[in-house]
């Protein structure tokens, strides 16, 4: 297309307050991990507010208690995860592969919020959220199918959109 090249450029990590019902969340999201002994900082690599909507940055070797905190803490109950979508930034050297899980809350009117985990492109391992939300068996066996992101402790990890000799 005439060598037109266009360069991606993520938002930067915002700093406290985020504003809003945001601190809300973050600030019970610190209390939760601290009674199983997880900093918030320690999960939480980064948070970003961007364009009226807020990312948690969560590191993958938390993320399955961070989810979990989530969906049962009374004053957070994200009850539902709507999917997780693969993205690929070849030039994020050592976090490649993301995956993004965009949650809502029924029971705080509605809020919403994103998770992205990130994994690098020579070991593409992040841990399966199926046991928290189980509606997500199909979306991470199709993010596997198209990105190569091994969900582990998925319960059944197999080919969804492509032949099984893909």
């Amino acid at each position: 297309y005439g060598g037109l090249v266009r360069t991606i450029e993520l938002p930067a990590p915002s700093p406290r307050p985020f504003g809003g019902w945001y601190d809300e969340v973050a600030d019970e999201l610190d209390l939760a991990l601290a009674d199983d002994g997880i900093g918030f900082d320690e999960a939480v690599i980064h948070t970003v507010v961007f364009r009226d909507e807020i990312t948690f940055h969560v590191a993958p070797e938390h993320l399955l208690t961070f989810v979990t905190r989530l969906r049962d803490e009374p004053a957070l109950r994200f009850e539902i995860c709507t999917g997780v979508s693969g993205v690929h930034y070849p030039g994020e050297t050592g976090r490649e592969l993301h995956a993004v899980y965009p949650l809502l809350s029924i029971t705080h009117g509605s809020r919403r919020i994103r998770l992205e985990v990130t994994c690098p492109d020579d070991d593409p391992h992040i841990p399966s959220v199926v046991e928290v939300w189980p509606g997500n068996d199909w979306h991470e066996r199709e993010t596997w199918d198209m990105f190569g992101i091994e969900f582990d402790g998925h319960p059944a990890l197999t080919r969804i959109l492509m032949p099984d000799d893909w």
